[in-house]
């Protein structure tokens, strides 16, 4: 999967369009109130004393940078004076991507906004930061794992071998017998918990508190959604689909389902508490959704509104992100005394 996705030639290396003309969708190309609600929460976190309004806020896997953008729009909006303050940040490893992050953001903000750009969070290294991230854990290169075997493609097929000692370790650990299993929670956990004294993290993705104990391994191509084993010779007749993996290597996404307890023990190893989990409407109601809707309607046409209320359906609507994707938010640091 890490060759799929970040080898020489991997998915995430390359520029990706997000949205109607790409693979999928996600909840930043769906509407900008994807981006106004985080804003809300953080400028609610600022004002509970648990930030500060000189603190940096940070994206990490922005693609292009529209969410960290629309965020800066609804602080404009909520808190103008608060853009002289906050400082931005982008943790983006791939060259690619920060020059198409460096153009979005001249072209929306020219010299109004400063953005600056590290490739790791250990070059971060502040004593305040509110870090935010959409889908970023699904992009985790993973194991598969099948009782005390592993998924291995040799020769362009898909076979399950024993496992390595490590990996053996870990789904102990985590209890996992059948599914997918992450090997670098942890450390990245560890690098976000040094890189600022005092933070909190908001994270979206699809996934499930507890493990599924099945395999949710797929391949997103052109809004087509195939079942990875369905594109292999391990299942047989009207399971298979009419390709096989290879025809999609590095040119479609590869993803899976979220274990978050699995990255809740890997934060809470580090010395971070999970201060919410909950589903992705729950968490952008309760950080203003609505509120953000009924200050939109007051000052655009009745054509606009119902627009975008129709693009913030998407984002809510149980059938589609609503219950699908959830919210967890983490911190460190306790509650300042005012």
């Amino acid at each position: 999967m890490y060759e799929w996705l970040y080898g020489n030639r991997g998915y995430y290396t390359q520029k990706r369009i997000i949205g109607k003309e790409g693979d999928f969708y996600t909840a930043v190309s769906t509407s900008m109130f994807f981006g106004g609600s985080i804003a809300k929460r953080l400028i609610s976190t600022i004002q509970s004393g648990f930030l500060s309004p000189t603190c940096h806020v940070v994206e990490i896997g922005a693609h292009k940078g529209y969410l960290l953008a629309d965020m800066i729009q609804f602080i404009y909006t909520l808190k103008p004076e608060w853009l002289k303050t906050l400082r931005f940040v982008i943790v983006e490893p791939f060259v690619q991507n920060e020059l198409m992050q460096k153009a979005y953001f001249q072209e929306a903000f020219g010299d109004a906004v400063t953005l600056r750009h590290v490739k790791s969070l250990e070059e971060v290294n502040v004593e305040e930061a509110f870090f935010v991230a959409n889908e970023i854990f699904d992009a985790f290169a993973c194991e598969v794992i099948y009782d005390d075997t592993m998924l291995y493609i040799e020769e362009n097929r898909a076979v399950f071998k024993p496992m390595d000692e490590p990996t053996s370790l870990k789904a102990k650990e985590y209890g996992v017998r059948k599914g997918e299993l992450c090997l670098a929670y942890e450390a990245f956990a560890a690098s976000m918990a040094h890189s600022a004294d005092r933070l909190e993290f908001v994270t979206f993705d699809y996934g499930q508190k507890e493990a599924r104990e099945d395999f949710s391994l797929r391949v997103y191509a052109k809004h087509h959604v195939y079942p990875f084993f369905a594109l292999s010779d391990l299942v047989e007749g009207s399971q298979r689909e009419g390709y096989t993996f290879d025809t999609f290597f590095a040119d479609a996404d590869l993803t899976y389902d979220v274990c978050f307890a699995h990255v809740f023990q890997a934060f809470e190893k580090s010395g971070l508490y999970v201060e919410k989990f909950c589903s992705q409407m729950k968490a952008l109601v309760d950080f203003g959704l609505i509120e953000l809707l009924d200050l939109f309607a007051q000052k655009t046409t009745k054509e606009a509104y119902n627009r975008e209320k129709n693009r913030v359906k998407t984002l809510i609507d149980p059938a589609f992100m609503g219950e699908r994707f959830n919210m967890a938010c983490f911190r460190k640091g306790a509650l300042k005394c005012s």
